[in-house]
């Protein structure tokens, strides 16, 4: 290894604080470093090569390595590095919004741009709080979301967020937050009580859980339901059929907002360009981030529709929200570039086309005995581990704790494979590769899981 390589290593070490690492688990040990990355790949700081299965962080939708990005923010950097949208525009962020709104489902046209997901899910709490007050219904500001659902870490989404683990530490939260049962059917009888229900009466029924909360809430304190096309935090939880549909009627029929958050299912994760088109719904406001740019730069929005910006079309209101970097000039040529990469190349129909094949490739390790369930959609999917397939019995902490982080993270990644093994719920791997993937990758992703689950069932 070269000295520059080691004070890499020793930065990392001794300077850097990672985002949610236990650093207790670097003390006898390098911090893997990512140097490079090219295609579905990248490539660590000693040369060893790993497939991509979580595109960066759901991220990475054309690929690593595309210069014609780079290309594009060295452009604009040179021509306008910076300008905020306090009260200006400019054209980058102007022409984007533009083709933004040319391919949200119906009158979402006003785009609010952040830096990040966390920040658009920030925004859009905001909006509603500051839209009900606008028309008359100032008690309006409670939100409604789901367990264990992940909509971001800044004070307002995490107290949307319904993972406890995340939340504790940071208590009080913002008040007003909800919670209800998510999607996840394969484990529909222990949260629902109910035997035997079929995918569709699962999903009504998750859907008149959001109808009791507002009504013991108060209709006239609730301004919004947030909910992922996919939920992603607990291994990918496709919604039932159905259900988005009685969701749309349920917040019709109580005058709340209903929020989608995309930040992971927009642009081509799920083979549409927005999760809500997937699932036929439209949402009254859209979060999105990651695939906007593929992480060449960042850059998130909040995507609302057209009446909720009524009220601050007139006088002197005004919505007194903002960042410094939303809508960055660099970000926006970047995102611009990247869906005209989608466009040349067909990615959505891309997505859709390989759906089955993706499928069929993790199907296929439905035979383990640690496999319980194996769900999601487009490139977006979850395997549930088990300890007992015809039971389902789930592992308890302890075993969760020595079978993610004592055996499978490592042993995935020092396979080739970098993908999340997770316990927020119950213990799943999620795989959500670049949306350039295709058999061949699949075929890779299938093989290293099947040696490495066979390994950790044999461990147990």
């Amino acid at each position: 290894m070269t000295q520059p390589e080691n004070d890499v290593l020793k930065a990392a070490q001794d300077n850097l604080w990672l985002h949610f690492t236990r650093h207790s688990a670097y003390e006898q040990s390098e911090i893997p470093t990512i140097v490079r990355g090219e295609g579905s790949y990248v490539y660590d700081i000693h040369g060893k090569r790993y497939l991509d299965g979580l595109a960066g962080l759901f991220v990475v939708q054309v690929g690593h390595g595309r210069h014609e990005l780079a290309e594009a923010a060295a452009k604009q950097a040179q021509e306008l590095a910076f300008f905020p949208l306090w009260s200006y525009a400019h054209p980058k962020a102007a022409e984007l919004a533009q083709r933004l709104a040319s391919y949200t489902p119906g009158e979402l046209n006003r785009v609010f741009f952040t830096t990040g997901g966390g920040e658009a899910v920030e925004s859009a709490w905001k909006l509603a709080k500051q839209y009900y007050k606008l028309v008359g219904k100032p008690l309006k500001h409670k939100v409604i979301s789901r367990q264990i659902a992940y909509h971001g870490t800044p004070q307002g989404a995490l107290s949307i967020t319904g993972i406890p683990a995340f939340k504790e530490m940071f208590e009080p939260l913002v008040p007003g937050s909800v919670r209800v049962p998510n999607t996840n059917h394969y484990r529909a009888e222990e949260i629902s009580g109910v035997k035997g229900m079929t995918p569709e009466e699962y999903g009504f029924w998750a859907a008149e859980r959001v109808a009791r909360a507002i009504e013991m809430e108060g209709p006239d304190t609730v301004a919004a339901v947030f909910a992922e096309p996919v939920q992603n935090a607990g291994g990918c939880f496709p919604p039932p059929p159905g259900y988005f549909q009685r969701l749309r009627e349920i917040c019709d029929e109580y005058d709340v907002l209903l929020v989608s958050d995309e930040v992971i299912c927009a642009f081509g994760r799920l083979g549409t360009m927005f999760g809500g088109q997937k699932f036929d719904y439209v949402p009254d406001i859209i979060t999105c981030a990651k695939g906007m740019t593929s992480g060449y730069s960042p850059i998130g929005a909040m995507i609302a529709h057209e009446r909720l910006f009524e009220p601050f079309k007139n006088g002197d209101t005004m919505f007194a929200h903002g960042y410094t970097f939303g809508g960055h000039p660099v970000s926006a040529a970047v995102a611009l570039a990247n869906l005209d990469i989608f466009e040349r190349e067909d990615l959505l129909g891309h997505v859709t086309r390989n759906e089955p094949v993706f499928k069929a490739a993790l199907d296929g390790l439905r035979d383990l005995p640690i496999v319980g369930d194996v769900r999601g959609s487009g490139y977006f999917w979850g395997i549930e581990l088990v300890k007992d397939k015809a039971t389902k019995e789930t592992f308890n902490a302890e075993e969760s704790e020595r079978l993610l982080r004592g055996f499978l993270s490592k042993a995935l990644f020092d396979a080739g494979l970098y993908c999340r093994a997770d316990d927020r719920g119950d213990p799943v791997i999620q795989l959500a590769p670049p949306l350039i993937a295709g058999e061949k990758e699949f075929d890779e992703i299938s093989s290293i899981l099947r040696n490495v689950l066979t390994e950790a069932w044999a461990r147990l």
